[in-house]
């Protein structure tokens, strides 16, 4: 049997690298964030943001894993960089269009307590204080995000959308980062058992981490 392709929907900080290497040790192709030198044999895709290339794909084909074939899982979609804001995660086109083009894709939402989540943001580079009030991202205009309450109620609003508008479908299971049934969950959703689960680019207390675009 092929293995399913797997795109996270989840949102930043809630353990999308932890899933990535998840993934990985269970054996898929993962892209996560941002496609490295390492993980493609195509020169043109190296350096790129799976963010971006999902678009591309989309507008020219109607695919948005066009550019993607070697790859079978996406952990973390999004994308803020030097002016640019790509969510594909909170796009009703991008989804359906992945649907229609991979009938039997299984998507994850990776999620947390929202208040924690919204607080991890704030801790995680410039994450809470400059991009994401600077940027225009879906459910958060610019000028919005800076506050610990204005991103935990954007966190929750984009999973009851996702919760809508996968109502009843057997292809899409959220789960709870801190729930210890995660693991094994995911494992029988996707059909694969995860050899490995643990915590990675977490904070460290208030300190802020090591710096990585959302």
């Amino acid at each position: 049997m092929n293995d399913p392709i797997v795109i996270n929907l989840g949102l930043p900080k809630s353990g999308t690298t932890t899933l990535a290497q998840a993934l990985r040790k269970a054996g898929f192709r993962v892209a996560d964030y941002r496609i490295r030198r390492r993980d493609t044999e195509q020169p043109a895709l190296r350096g790129r943001f799976v963010a971006g290339q999902m678009y591309k794909g989309y507008f020219a084909s109607g695919d948005p894993l066009e550019t993607l074939t070697e790859f079978n899982a996406f952990t973390e979609i999004s994308m803020m960089r030097k002016g640019h804001s790509i969510w594909p995660q909170t796009d009703w086109g991008i989804i359906d269009a992945l649907r229609q083009h991979h009938p039997d894709v299984r998507f994850l939402a990776s999620a947390r307590d929202p208040q924690d989540q919204a607080m991890s943001m704030l801790r995680w580079s410039d994450m809470g204080t400059e991009r994401l009030p600077r940027s225009t991202v879906p459910g958060l205009p610019r000028g919005y995000g800076q506050t610990t309450h204005e991103r935990a109620r954007w966190i929750a609003a984009h999973h009851a959308f996702l919760r809508k508008v996968f109502e009843g479908d057997s292809a899409f299971l959220e789960y709870d980062v801190a729930d210890a049934g995660a693991p094994a969950k995911i494992g029988e959703f996707l059909g694969r058992e995860l050899p490995w689960w643990g915590r990675l680019n977490a904070n460290d207390g208030g300190k802020t981490s090591k710096p990585r675009v959302a």
